[in-house]
């Protein structure tokens, strides 16, 4: 595998993971808001991890 292709499966695999771990703090925690809360901050790390990714690739095509 090329440094590129590691680096977006490691991109993809975050932001899917950030999104997983969203959805599972929002539906497990019941009607707590605190437990809602979390879920929806963590939800908000998946545009900022893709936003990363594409950063990194685009600085490697400058190498």
């Amino acid at each position: 595998m090329t440094p590129k292709k590691i680096l977006q499966a490691t991109t993809l695999l975050a932001a899917g993971a950030s999104l997983a771990m969203s959805i599972f703090l929002y539906f497990s925690g019941g009607d707590e808001v605190l437990d809602r809360l979390n879920g929806i901050y963590v939800g908000v790390w998946v545009p900022s991890i893709l936003a990363l990714g594409t950063f990194l690739l685009a600085a490697q095509k400058d190498k």
